[in-house]
C-alpha cells in the first residue's frame, strides 16, 4: 500500500487555564489535602479552537505547501498530521512512516552524550540499535562535532545542539515529511550543507507538507497549497493561485 494521510472533519481545541479557571486547581488540591478555594463555583474553562472541520487527503507524489499568517493553524495542522495532536472530532487514517521537522529539539536529555542522543533518536525513527550506531560517524562528520559526541549535550552551545538535532532528523528518508519553515542552524558554511541535505531529502520523500513564508521555497518544492485562516482551509489549489489568494485576502 502506498503512503497516504486522510483527515475527515477534524477539529482541534485546547482548554485555556488562567487565574479564573480554578476548577482544575480545586480538583488537584483535594488530593494533596490543601485547602480548597473559597469559590464554590468554578469559572468556565475557555477553549481555543485551533482547527475546524479539516478535510484533507494526501497521496503518494503530493507536494503541499501550507500558507497563512502566524496563528492561522499551520503548525497545529502539521502536528495533527504527525500524530502529536489527537482530534476532538473527526478521524485520521494514515499509512507510511512520518518524519516531522517541527519540534526537532523536543525531548532532549541534557545528561545524554551526543552519541546517546543519535542512537535514541535513531531508534525512535524506526532504526535498530545497530543501524542507529552506524549513523554516528556520518553525523559527526556532517556536524563537525566528532570530538564532542562523547560529551553530555548540556555542554553544547545552542547552535551545536541544533546542528546535531537537525542532522539526526534528516538522516532517515521517511515516506511522509512534514516541515515547519526551513530549519536554520550554524554558520554560513554549515547552512549551505544543511540546505543541500534538506533539499535532497525533500526530493526523495513520497509526500511532502511544508509550512513556510518563503514563497520561492513553496514554488520550488510544492505543486499545490492550502491557505489556512482562523483554523480553517480558506482556499486550496496550485501554489501560484493560493499565493495570489493569500495576498488578496490577507
Amino acid at each position: 500500500m502506498k503512503p497516504f494521510i486522510q483527515l475527515s472533519h477534524v477539529d482541534i481545541s485546547f482548554p485555556v487555564f488562567d487565574a479564573q479557571s480554578i476548577g482544575l486547581i480545586n480538583t488537584l488540591v483535594r488530593f494533596t489535602g490543601m485547602p480548597r478555594s473559597r469559590s464554590s463555583t468554578p469559572a468556565p474553562i475557555r477553549t481555543v479552537h485551533a482547527l475546524h472541520d479539516i478535510n484533507l487527503e494526501l497521496r503518494s507524489g503530493d507536494r503541499i505547501g501550507l500558507i497563512g499568517h502566524n496563528g492561522a493553524g499551520k503548525s497545529t495542522l502539521l502536528r495533527v498530521l504527525s500524530g502529536v495532536y489527537e482530534p476532538v472530532r473527526g478521524h485520521i487514517r494514515q499509512h507510511g512512516s512520518v518524519s516531522a521537522l517541527t519540534d526537532i529539539m523536543l525531548g532532549i536529555d541534557a545528561e545524554a552524550s551526543g552519541m546517546d542522543f543519535i542512537i535514541t533518536r535513531g531508534i525512535v525513527m524506526g532504526l535498530s540499535k545497530r543501524e542507529a550506531c552506524n549513523l554516528i560517524d556520518e553525523i559527526g562528520a556532517f556536524t563537525e562535532l566528532t570530538d564532542r559526541l562523547h560529551m553530555p549535550v548540556r555542554t553544547y552551545s545552542a547552535g551545536m545542539l541544533l546542528k546535531l538535532a537537525f542532522a539526526v532528523a534528516t538522516t532517515v528518508t521517511p515516506d511522509i515529511l512534514l516541515m515547519d519553515e526551513v530549519v536554520g542552524a550554524g554558520d554560513a558554511k554549515f547552512q549551505e550543507r544543511a540546505q543541500k541535505r534538506l533539499h535532497d531529502l525533500m526530493s526523495r520523500v513520497s509526500i511532502l507538507v511544508v509550512a513556510s513564508h518563503n514563497e520561492q521555497l513553496l514554488k520550488s518544492f510544492c505543486s499545490h497549497a492550502l491557505v489556512l485562516s482562523h483554523g480553517q482551509i480558506a482556499h486550496r489549489g496550485k501554489v501560484d493561485e493560493c499565493l495570489a489568494y493569500y495576498h488578496a485576502n490577507g
